[in-house]
């Protein structure tokens, strides 16, 4: 890492002209040892500020080729969702479970993460995270706030949570 910021502070110092390097000496000439420091502390700041937004970047753009693969993806033609069988015996999807799975895809299709909509919501991660995998009950004022951070009314969603339900009975 060390490496890198004296190679940017080189590469900073490299674009001045020698006029610049001897004013700005000259300059550092003039300054107390504390100053000086000061300054070194500054220009190291800037220095890991600009990775850190390189890197930011390079993150968000990592994120958006996910999301466009992910995007591919679901744009093929999904199967149509069965119920699920186990030996011999037809389960049903319970409403908490078809809840789960249309938050989730919402979620997913607006490309927010949990932490994004549980901040929003007024919810804590694991709560969402357990509500979502069908693990708890939400109440009716739970619901209406995580439809509201994903942009949809109440009703809105519990619709697609009974287009869901039909679509599994089917």
């Amino acid at each position: 890492m060390e490496q890198v910021m004296m190679n940017e502070q080189i590469d900073v110092n490299a674009v001045e002209t020698p006029e610049q390097i001897r004013s700005s000496s000259a300059r550092m000439r003039e300054l107390t040892p504390a100053q000086c420091r000061a300054v070194m502390f500054a220009q190291q700041q800037v220095i890991r500020a600009r990775a850190a937004k390189k890197a930011k970047d390079e993150h968000q753009a990592a994120l958006a080729r996910m999301w466009q693969e992910e995007d591919a993806e679901t744009a093929r033609p999904r199967a149509v969702v069965r119920r699920r069988e186990t030996v011999g015996e037809v389960k049903e999807v319970s409403l908490r479970e078809a809840i789960g799975h249309v938050l989730r895809d919402l979620r997913t299709r607006d490309h927010k993460t949990l932490r994004e909509v549980s901040e929003k919501a007024g919810v804590s991660l694991g709560y969402l995270s357990e509500v979502e995998r069908g693990q708890k009950e939400a109440s009716s004022e739970l619901l209406a706030s995580i439809s509201e951070s994903l942009g949809l009314s109440t009703s809105q969603m519990l619709r697609m949570v009974a287009d869901h339900l039909d679509s599994v009975d089917a």
